[in-house]
């Protein structure tokens, strides 16, 4: 069964940055469209950003701008770059993916894979 494998949180300080990475354990991901979640302690699941395999992206209010979904389709894998990161910005941070396009991303019941979610905590 493919998974998805999360990596790159960690610790960072206000106005940091950090980049995750979401890789397919089983070969090409690249047919695949993805999205990036959190979820807050307390707090319930949210969108942060979605990447089509058109290309298109999407992304939340809270961190457009700040925040870029990108894919390297010959590492297989989609990088989400935070940069500017705020204390609100601390989450588990899942990776999800659905084959073929996907014109809902923010929308969680459409995606087939889910990662294992990846830490970041950002310090004031």
């Amino acid at each position: 069964q493919v998974q998805l494998v999360e990596s790159g949180g960690g610790l960072v300080q206000d106005g940091g940055s950090l980049s995750l990475s979401c890789a397919s354990s089983e070969g090409s991901f690249n047919s695949y469209s993805v999205g990036w979640f959190r979820r807050a302690p307390g707090k319930e699941r949210e969108f942060v950003a979605g990447l089509s395999i058109t290309g298109a992206t999407r992304y939340s209010d809270a961190v457009k701008g700040r925040f870029t979904i990108s894919r390297d389709s010959a590492e297989n894998t989609v990088w989400l770059q935070m940069n500017s990161l705020k204390p609100e910005d601390t989450a588990t941070y899942y990776c999800a993916a659905r084959w073929g396009i996907y014109y809902s991303p923010q929308l969680t019941h459409g995606y087939q894979l889910w990662g294992q979610g990846t830490q970041v905590t950002v310090s004031s």
